[in-house]
């Protein structure tokens, strides 16, 4: 039985945090393409995408390319030729939103299907298997059992978020920053709404909340259960972020490399689907780089306390609590803090408050400002200064094992090698040498210098030498013909790595609806195109063209207010009652919640501008 890959899928927001992503143990990256991503100022150029698909192609890893946003006619051809170019390239797969590519002249590059495009029920899935994409980016909301429901009655992969930001909107649904800002987030510019402060009231107008973060969630870690996850169907698991820095990607990566590989080395029927081992410099910890306290979302279907309504920003790991205080300094318990280390806490009115630290002495901690500190309060650190300077360098190394045979063989000398995916190349040399005078080391040379693989992606793991007793050879030899054969290694990994095409062959696959509002997304006449072959009306095209957006549905949410401030009598028949329907405002705009509880979702619908300020008071 053949063995089935498991990816580990990197976000980057640039050429080097990709390559850095490879050498910490990505099986495949995804990047933006110079237009069109859905993270418009993560876009990259071409000539550093081709140089990202060198390095990682020489592990065997995949580049996927994003050109995940909805398009205007004027802007589709621009597109195709973006998407011809990266194909020429090398990449390995291009993640797409706007159906109205399917309708152009693509080349065969396999398709993945956006998370963009709201891919969360089976029939959705079905039809997209069904019309040639390759590979379904699922909708963050869905538990194990909708997983293993989509995988029990599809063939095509399925890759999930595991770790990261969460959208607090079903993706591609949320309309929230084009409605207040006018920057969309399907055009790649959302501004995110979603981490701005609201203020909730009640039907009479009686503040519940006040100026907290009430659609700010927080970031999804699902590492704890990547057994299940693989036993639901999924073969690809994905860390966000293409707007983080490279620590973030070097530190999540890691961690995730680990945890994936000792799934693997217990489970037999399962293989990295890329080449070589890393090595770090460090330890690898999620929570010392960016996070805003970790979520499993509905990952098991049960709700949960999915949002963090008091600060949208990253608090980092938990430290301990203060254990006493003094003058300019506190104690806390056991810890590993250093100077220069950002810490944060909770104030008594629920706010975010940070400091530095200038010295620690033993337990006593010296900040730079002591306000609000006191005995208890909890403190994270946001700021690891230890683990940012380790990873500012070199911080892992990322080798594929060769073995080595070498041969003296009369007036010449051979070396052959051959790589653990079985690649095979020999290097012969003319070479005039002497019996040596002590053969034991001359042997011993020999194995060194052909062994020191030094700043080169490989790690000798097998060496034979023969005769048992060699001649005598120069060290600039020795070194020459393993320089040789290396470097004419890798160009043959790059020439025999297999890259996947599927030519695209359009159908009339029935789409599973039949009537198609703002929602689908329709901007284009090719999108209408394509929906219309496949037996959809479009009836309104995409919110970026509505000129009165007033009443419409913003978002769209599996998240609920109500159930995280414990006002929903449905699941607690002794939480407050509020008089509906619940209003969110910022400073700009009233939006109006409906909950549609049989379905299990929030709805935010834009009522319109906020003519006066919310009572600075809640009731």
């Amino acid at each position: 039985m053949t063995a089935t890959p498991i990816e580990l899928l990197a976000p980057a927001g640039n050429a080097d945090i990709g390559i850095a992503a490879i050498d910490h143990g990505a099986d495949a990256v995804y990047i933006g393409a110079p237009k069109f991503s859905a993270r418009a100022d993560a876009g990259t150029g071409i000539a550093d995408i081709a140089r990202l698909i060198r390095h990682a192609h020489l592990y065997y890893a995949k580049v996927y390319v994003a050109l995940n946003t909805i398009m205007t006619d004027r802007e589709l051809p621009e597109a195709l030729d973006i998407i011809r170019e990266v194909f020429r390239l090398g990449a390995d797969g291009l993640i797409i939103q706007d159906m109205g590519l399917l309708e152009l002249d693509l080349p065969p590059i396999p398709l993945i299907a956006s998370t963009q495009m709201h891919n969360n029920t089976l029939e959705k899935v079905q039809f997209l298997e069904a019309v040639g994409f390759n590979r379904i980016i699922l909708a963050r909301e869905l538990s194990l059992d909708e997983i293993a429901a989509i995988s029990e009655k599809t063939r095509v992969e399925l890759e999930t978020f595991v770790y990261g930001a969460l959208c607090v909107s079903y993706s591609g649904q949320c309309y929230m920053s084009q409605a207040a800002t006018g920057r969309s987030g399907n055009r790649g510019v959302c501004a995110q709404p979603c981490r701005f402060p609201y203020t909730l009231t009640d039907g009479d107008g009686n503040i519940i909340r006040q100026e907290k973060f009430l659609l700010s969630l927080k970031d999804l870690n699902l590492m704890s259960i990547i057994p299940d996850l693989v036993r639901a169907g999924v073969t690809s698991f994905k860390i966000e972020g293409r707007y983080k820095g490279i620590d973030y990607v070097k530190n999540v990566t890691a961690a995730f490399r680990q945890a994936i590989d000792e799934f693997i080395h217990s489970h037999t029927e399962y293989h990295r689907s890329s080449s070589g081992v890393s090595e770090f410099t460090f330890t690898p910890d999620p929570a010392r780089t960016f996070n805003r306290g970790y979520t499993q979302y509905f990952i098991f279907s049960g709700r949960g306390n999915e949002a963090s309504i008091d600060t949208q920003k990253s608090i980092g790991q938990y430290v301990g609590e203060i254990a006493g205080t003094g003058k300019d300094f506190f104690l806390v318990g056991r810890h590993d803090l250093q100077n220069g280390d950002g810490l944060c806490f909770f104030t008594k009115q629920g706010n975010l408050a940070g400091f530095r630290v200038e010295r620690v002495h033993r337990e006593k901690i010296y900040p730079n400002n002591m306000a609000g500190l006191a005995t208890g309060t909890p403190l994270y650190r946001n700021h690891d200064i230890k683990l940012t300077r380790m990873l500012k360098k070199s911080s892992a190394c990322r080798r594929i094992a060769v073995t080595m045979d070498f041969a003296q063989e009369d007036a010449l000398i051979r070396l052959t090698v051959r790589d653990e995916d079985g690649n095979r190349i020999e290097t012969i040399r003319e070479a005039l040498f002497e019996p040596a005078r002590d053969p034991s080391r001359a042997l011993e040379q020999i194995g060194k210098h052909l062994s020191s693989t030094g700043g080169s992606p490989y790690q000798i793991t097998g060496l034979t030498i023969r005769p048992e007793q060699p001649g005598f050879l120069p060290v600039s030899t020795l070194n020459g013909i393993r320089r040789d054969v290396l470097e004419a290694l890798t160009e043959i990994r790059l020439k025999n790595y297999h890259r996947h095409t599927i030519p695209l062959v359009p159908n009339d696959a029935p789409y599973p609806e039949k009537r198609l509002d703002f929602r689908a997304n329709v901007l284009n006449g090719h999108a209408r195109q394509f929906y219309e072959r496949h037996g959809a009306e479009v009836i309104e095209p995409a919110f970026e063209t509505l000129s009165d957006t007033s009443g419409k549905t913003v978002m769209t949410t599996r998240y609920c207010i109500r159930h995280q401030l414990d006002l929903c009598s449905r699941h607690n028949r002794l939480s407050r009652f509020c008089k509906e329907p619940l209003r969110i405002s910022d400073r700009h705009h009233i939006y109006r919640l409906e909950f549609d509880c049989q379905r299990c979702r929030m709805l935010v619908i834009l009522e319109g501008k906020n003519t006066k300020n919310p009572s600075p008071v809640p009731s």
